[in-house]
């Protein structure tokens, strides 16, 4: 006899933790880490394609001055959408194996090394107190930033896209 079949069957409380999260997590993970790239991609294209092209427009002293608030509030919200979205992503393909949702993760985790590596120092020039706000320099800073931050927008775009077509495929 099996040791485990001689137990006395508990009745489990629907509202039991235990009881709640006992599915299989494998389509979640999935889920939220598509949910994370698509607001991140979402975001990083809404600022390539609206926000800062809206911020040029308005001249370089202007558009120097708004990058900063803009910068430091949308650090956060996209540093924790990459994050998160890419360890949920790895751990989606730790319980499924999917190759797809790997590199997925990867493009969408690659986000951060990037950031820090090649466009900080760029931020960091825009940000600096004594940078001319009027000057050529600084133009040239805000297109270089504008390019730069294109990127993010199609790696995460690219992950956003594999991984909703995974979910699509695979439910």
């Amino acid at each position: 006899m099996r040791p485990w079949a001689s137990r006395p069957q508990v009745k489990r409380d629907p509202l039991d933790s235990a009881h709640v999260f006992s599915f299989d997590d494998r389509p979640m993970l999935a889920l939220v880490a598509t949910v994370c790239a698509g607001l991140f991609s979402g975001a990083a294209m809404y600022v390539n394609l609206v926000e800062h092209p809206a911020r040029l427009s308005c001249g370089t002293e202007l558009a120097v001055k708004e990058f900063g608030p803009s910068y430091r509030r949308g650090t956060v919200m996209q540093a924790s959408l990459a994050l998160a979205g890419c360890a949920l992503g790895v751990a989606a393909w730790a319980r499924s194996g999917d190759r797809a949702v790997l590199i997925a993760a990867v493009l969408l985790g690659s986000v951060v090394p990037f950031t820090l590596l090649v466009i900080l120092p760029t931020n960091n020039k825009l940000l600096d107190p004594s940078l001319d706000a009027r000057s050529a320099s600084a133009a040239q800073l805000l297109m270089r930033w504008g390019w730069l931050h294109a990127v993010r927008s199609v790696l995460s775009l690219v992950a956003f896209v594999l991984l909703l077509t995974r979910l699509v495929r695979h439910g």
